[in-house]
């Protein structure tokens, strides 16, 4: 089985290599060639990655592979995530002004100077992951089909969440809350977007929101639907269906889900969470929402998503960008996950780290 970790990092970088927005910026700095270059070498890596994790405590020379492998593998991801957190900051920052068209991010002096500099490593890791890719030749590693490998980025989230595991998020509560509760719209169904680069805690905050009192109060009906990678509309359907009825549908034709998910949304305020949508294609999204009109004046459809192209299919006139902590609030978050509960001091030698 592959390392879980490595093989979804390697799995991260090949997202973030076939993002619109990657490839976009890629052809104005004139590095697309690059990074396409880079997506097919990861491709090449990922295909014998499991072979070599099985075969390393065979062969030390296939550890010391992985070890260097790993090195190059996290300095690609920094490098991407923070090229990510640049593009993301630049656009909340912007406003719509700036998020009209990625051009106009780099159009200052300071941004030409940045966008040198970030080409130059982009070069200067494509021919890491070069020398890596090659040398894992030497090894004869078997390429495994990518369907029978073990981890993928497909994960699974739920709806409920401790009010005490949440920190610094109550002005964002109230904020999407607020949204949540106002009936001047036009259509009976209002989608609403949270938007924010990975890691920030967007299901989390969605989970704090699904589970307050006041919104319990306020919607008849509540569904939670983890969407990852799978954006197909009969699954979809098919877990709204299990999350308002605890019960699983059979196997049925899609119109009958649909009958089904009709009968269930009737007349009802309800409240349906996507959470980890990446699904950037309109038609897709537009046969769902077809579905999901037939609530009552006030239902809402909350996404969570790392992209703001997501947003602008799902629900243009409605996201909400997610800001990160303040120092004191990552302080307190990084000492409830990294300390022993209810300890109440911490070695000052820890703290200053």
């Amino acid at each position: 089985m592959a390392d879980a970790i490595l093989y979804g990092v390697v799995q991260k970088i090949i997202e973030s290599l076939g993002s619109s927005t990657l490839k976009q910026i890629g052809s104005i700095w004139g590095v697309k060639d690059d990074l396409e270059k880079m997506n097919d070498t990861v491709l090449a890596i990922q295909a014998v990655l499991e072979d070599a994790e099985e075969q390393q405590i065979q062969n030390h020379q296939d550890e010391h592979w992985l070890m260097k492998l790993r090195e190059v593998v996290f300095d690609a991801d920094d490098l991407l995530s923070d090229f990510s957190t640049h593009v993301f900051r630049r656009k909340v920052m912007g406003g719509d002004k700036m998020a009209k068209k990625v051009r106009i991010f780099f159009s200052s002096e300071n941004q030409i100077v940045f966008s040198l500099k970030m080409a130059c490593k982009i070069k200067a890791m494509r021919e890491r992951l070069n020398d890596i890719a090659y040398n894992r030749n030497n090894f004869h590693l078997i390429q495994r089909p990518l369907e029978t490998q073990a981890v993928t980025r497909e994960r699974e989230t739920h709806s409920f969440v401790r009010k005490e595991e949440v920190i610094g998020r109550e002005d964002d509560k109230k904020a999407i809350i607020g949204l949540l509760q106002d009936f001047d719209v036009k259509e009976n169904v209002t989608f609403i977007s949270i938007v924010g680069i990975g890691g920030l805690g967007k299901s989390t905050l969605a989970q704090y929101i699904y589970n307050d009192e006041m919104v319990n109060g306020h919607f008849e009906l509540k569904m939670w639907v983890c969407v990852s990678d799978v954006f197909d509309v009969k699954t979809i359907a098919g877990n709204m269906i299990t999350s308002a009825t605890k019960k699983k549908p059979e196997s049925l034709l899609m119109e009958q889900l649909q009958d089904e998910l009709l009968k269930i949304l009737d007349q009802k305020i309800y409240l349906l969470v996507l959470d980890d949508v990446w699904i950037e294609d309109k038609a897709t999204w537009g046969k769902l929402k077809t579905l999901l009109l037939d609530g009552k004046r006030g239902s809402k459809v909350v996404i969570t998503t790392r992209t703001k192209l997501v947003a602008d299919i799902t629900s243009p006139s409605s996201q909400y960008f997610l800001g990160g902590l303040s120092d004191d609030q990552s302080w307190a978050l990084l000492k409830q996950m990294a300390f022993e509960e209810g300890k109440e001091t911490i070695n000052s030698d820890f703290e200053i780290i």
